[in-house]
């Protein structure tokens, strides 16, 4: 111990020579910081260094220089404070930075880059870059930039939302307690691209507080004072194939400006003049600005202005090309459109946004609002003198159509009831059935049968996608020009009608990037369809186990797509409303849009927990063999744990490109995939295994990380597996460590005899209960 220390303190004096103690914006790889010096911007604008609240809590932050009091912008180790006053900031052996206490232990790092020559740089904006030096010409190729990842501030320049190409958001975070404590508070702010893209102000991760309203060409409809070149500001918005953004830029450079999320719940803007900061504007201000106060259709009015801010856009149709007439047009011939507007608002508008059901969070404005088009019946709009004499030659016209269309009536009244019985039995059940339905919930749109019709041209077979015991999947168009895939039940079959309804009561709740989106359904002519956004590449499994087509998806690509499921996962399991057990992985339910962005699917036999729930038992033995957990397939005891057993298992699926066929009655030895990569494992011969296919895009570290989770995640017992949570941060390469895996659970094997006979014949790439859709072959 001794000796650690006289080490320790050895280095600590060599650097603290070398490192100047303030002016320098520079870190070079033979520098280090400690907590009694600071690195300025060039301007002399912003300052990094420790700052200090408590007695004994450390942080590395940012802050403006010579502005009283100390304005903090950004902290590195909010969750972590360094405990005494020795720690320090160096660079570190794998291009990224390290800040460690004075023993040495990690407290906070930045991701590992590529930089040979890594250079820690703090820019004029206040943004803190990793670049390598020995790069000509990199003045904006940062490996790592304080940008990416906000606290509670929005500085010039800085982005807020989401960056498809790399799935990276970016959000707000507020302190625990403002100027005091910045650890990660209650409140965040959040852009949500579904629909019209438009930013959640919420509490706890769940109960919205305020809504920002959709982007309309100047400014977010529901930040009244949000308006360009108002105080030398300029307020931007992206939204395209790459991502959605919002950001603001100063037209002076002198100009000092943040957005900041106070511990109070509160999204305010400031300005430095006059030697202290001004508040000019703030969010929620009155009582329309929180969310849903009047309740749907309510439009909340606090000066009388003409001027709306756009009802919740997450469950809307979008068309950025149409024009209001052709909106208007649209939304007349379907009969589910309650309301339509433009888009963008500037240059005479553009675009076309259309709601169905219900119109939520309404409010009105004086500016920054814009014109909504509400669907009225004919009773509500009002009647002129000529209307009212047409109405009473309609009335007496219609009397005769009524008398005469008596005994028609009685004829099918018993059919239409009790069509009508079961249309609203299987409702209600879906609405009501186990799962408490707020306030707050999205009401799913219906299609009529004739729409999905036309859509499916018929239900041919040259649209069919592929069939399970439930029925077909047909790929569709609607009239609009949006691809859609249509599940159809079986029309005569009861089969699949408990896994119609779970679906339905879960996926109207679950909104990510990573799960398949849910359009709406249709309950009519004795038909149960789900309609849902078509994706192009189809199942994972059939491009990954086709010999034709694995090539397609190389290294980077298998990554994203195994990164993208286990975000879905940690979704499912941890941010959502509910902690959801999906209970049938497989890669044939991990759907790939047009960029490989994988799409979590089928949540036919998914269930529902409470929050504090950690596991249940079932005598339905549902699922598919070769991803089932022992614990599951035994004794049908089922956790979060079983879907990290069955992600586990496509980890290993997608890196080896090879099937898990657990239930096979071939005696090769080869035929488990998981005994298979344990046993190399073991040898230290596991790269052997990979997918020749993607040999030249790989990196083997990378791979070799991706199969030790892959074994983690399948242990036998399900206490010894990680969360989904902790494996997307071994996966992001941000876990401290990870521990030695255990022995995979082979214990399925076992139940093979004891199962039905004819569930244990079948193709272990169907669902045990043979109602969920798990092949796709193309035409």
């Amino acid at each position: 111990m001794t000796i650690f220390f006289s080490r320790h303190l050895l280095i600590l004096t060599t650097f603290f020579f070398i490192t100047p103690s303030t002016s320098s914006d520079t870190l070079t790889a033979t520098q280090i910081l400690t907590t009694n010096q600071t690195l300025i911007s060039q301007n002399q604008t912003f300052v990094l260094g420790f700052f200090r609240r408590s007695i004994t809590n450390y942080y590395l932050g940012i802050w403006y220089n010579n502005i009283t009091p100390q304005t903090i912008v950004w902290v590195a180790n909010r969750d972590n404070p360094i405990h005494n006053s020795s720690g320090y900031l160096k660079l570190g052996d794998h291009g990224n930075f390290l800040l460690l206490n004075s023993s040495g232990n990690l407290s906070w790092s930045s991701n590992e880059t590529t930089a040979k020559n890594p250079l820690l740089q703090l820019l004029d904006t206040g943004n803190l870059v990793l670049k390598d030096s020995s790069h000509t010409n990199n003045n904006n190729n940062y490996l790592w930039q304080s940008f990416d990842y906000p606290t509670d501030t929005v500085l010039p320049g800085m982005e807020i939302g989401w960056n498809f190409d790399t799935g990276m958001e970016k959000h707000l975070t507020s302190w625990k307690i403002t100027g005091e404590d910045p650890s990660s508070g209650d409140y965040t702010m959040k852009l949500d691209y579904h629909g019209l893209p438009e930013g959640f102000l919420r509490r706890d991760n769940q109960t919205i507080i305020f809504r920002a309203g959709p982007w309309n060409g100047e400014g977010f409809s529901g930040i009244t004072a949000m308006k360009d070149n108002t105080d030398g500001l300029k307020f931007n918005f992206n939204d395209d194939e790459h991502g959605v953004m919002y950001y603001f830029t100063v037209t002076k450079p002198s100009l000092l400006s943040r957005i900041i999320l106070t511990s109070d719940g509160e999204f305010e803007r400031y300005m430095w003049l006059q030697a202290s900061w001004n508040k000019f504007w703030y969010q929620p201000g009155d009582q329309c600005d929180y969310y849903g106060v009047c309740g749907p259709y309510g439009v909340c009015d606090n000066n009388a202005s003409p001027n709306m801010k756009l009802p919740e856009t997450a469950n809307v149709f979008v068309n950025k090309s149409m024009t209001l007439d052709e909106c208007e047009s649209l939304c007349k011939r379907n009969c589910s459109c309650t309301a339509y507007a433009n888009i963008d608002i500037t240059n005479g508008g553009t675009g076309c946004v259309m709601w169905v059901g219900q119109l939520f969070d309404m409010s009105v404005y004086p500016s920054n609002g814009q014109d909504l088009y509400v669907r009225l019946s004919a009773s509500d709009i009002g009647t002129s003198k000529n209307h009212r004499v047409i109405e009473a030659i309609g009335i007496t016209l219609g009397a005769l159509v009524i008398v005469l269309g008596l005994v028609a009536i009685c004829y099918l009244r018993n059919k239409r009831q009790q069509r009508s019985r079961g249309h609203d039995s299987l409702m209600n059940e879906i609405y009501s059935g186990g799962v408490e339905r707020n306030m707050d919930d999205l009401e799913l749109p219906m299609f009529d049968f004739d729409t999905l019709t036309m859509a499916t041209n018929n239900f041919s077979q040259d649209n069919k996608l592929g069939e399970g015991g439930f029925g077909s999947v047909y790929r569709g168009r609607l009239i609009e020009g949006r691809e859609i895939a249509v599940k159809r039940l079986s029309e005569d079959s009861r089969q699949g009608i408990q896994e119609f309804k779970n679906e339905v009561k879960l996926i109207i709740k679950l909104q990510h990037r990573n799960l398949v989106r849910l359009l709406g359904c249709c309950i009519e002519k004795d038909e149960k369809m789900l309609v849902y956004e078509y994706m192009e590449n189809r199942g994972l499994d059939s491009i990954l186990f086709d010999k034709s087509k694995r090539a397609l998806l190389n290294w980077e690509r298998r990554f994203n797509i195994i990164y993208g499921i286990g975000r879905g996962l940690v979704y499912l399991h941890q941010d959502s409303r509910f902690r959801i057990i999906h209970r049938d992985l497989k890669t044939s339910n991990i759907l790939l849009d047009g960029d490989m962005n994988p799409k979590i699917s089928d949540f036919g036999l998914a269930r529902i927990f409470d929050k504090d729930e950690i596991q249940t038992k079932t005598l339905r033995i549902v699922g598919t063999y070769g991803y089932m957990a022992p614990e599951y397939a035994m004794y049908g005891k089922f956790s979060i744990k079983s879907d990290v057993f069955s992600f586990g298992v496509m980890i290993l699926e997608i890196i080896t490109g090879k099937k898990n066929r657990w239930f096979s009655n071939d005696k090769d030895e080869e035929s488990n995939l998981l005994e298979n990569v344990w046993r190399h494992w073991h040898k230290g011969t596991v790269m052997t295994l990979v997918d020749p296919s993607i040999s030249n895009s790989c990196t083997e570290s990378e791979v070799v990380r991706c199969i030790h989770i892959g074994l983690l995640c399948i242990q036998e017992r399900a206490e010894d597996r990680p969360t989904m949570s902790s494996v997307v941060l071994m996966l992001s390469n941000e876990a401290p460590s990870m521990s030695n895996p255990k022995s995979p659970g082979f214990s399925a094997r076992k139940t093979h005899s004891d199962m039905d006979s004819s569930s244990s014949r079948q193709d272990e790439t169907w669902s045990v209960n043979e109602v969920t859709i798990t092949v796709l072959d193309a035409r």
